[in-house]
């Protein structure tokens, strides 16, 4: 998967790690952006989807 960074037309690679699905939540929109900001530098990028039944936190590794 390729991500667009920032609009700044570079390019990244996004290898998928893990996903889990978990019960609806808002804290888990805390914990992903703490996750984020956390492990940002090793190259960590963490994403949250919400859908009827739930959400889903997936962790994908940045190239």
């Amino acid at each position: 998967m390729l991500a667009d960074d920032k609009g700044q037309g570079k390019k990244e690679n996004l290898k998928l790690i893990a996903s889990q699905r978990f019960n609806d939540d808002p804290q888990l929109y805390k914990i992903v952006d703490f996750l984020n900001r956390t492990l940002k530098s090793q190259n960590l990028l963490f994403g949250l989807t919400k859908s009827e039944d739930g959400m889903s936190i997936t962790i994908y590794e940045v190239d």
